[in-house]
């Protein structure tokens, strides 16, 4: 079992910056990949960033604003999110992708950007 917590959500005017911070705990020897989903009203879930072994994939609408880290022990995954829009209101899901093929997800944090 793989236990997330999400914080650093809030509430910033567009072009603004946050980070958010996923710290997991229980057995992150077997994690493979973690990333960042997001949901907005509305909408279905969808990929915003992955990273696994040092390579990293972003969703085509956050190329170049948001970037994905985390350490090598895997006990976190942060997003740092910059030049942000309107668009990119949503509830925000840190993700883990266990070697299994198992995977776990936080409870979300809320992120709104206000034009």
């Amino acid at each position: 079992q793989v236990h997330l917590a999400e914080s650093g959500g809030g509430l910033v005017q567009a072009g603004g910056s946050l980070r958010l911070s996923c710290t997991a705990s229980g057995s992150i020897f077997s994690i493979n990949a973690m990333g960042w989903y997001r949901q907005a009203p509305g909408k279905q879930r969808e990929l915003v960033a992955t990273i696994s072994s040092g390579n990293t994939n972003y969703a085509d609408s956050v190329k170049g604003r948001f970037t994905i880290s985390r350490d090598n022990g895997k006990s976190w995954v942060d997003l740092q999110m910059n030049i942000l829009k309107p668009e990119d209101t949503a509830v925000y899901f840190c993700y883990v992708l266990a070697y299994s093929g198992r995977d776990y997800w936080g409870q979300g944090t809320q992120v709104t950007v206000s034009s």
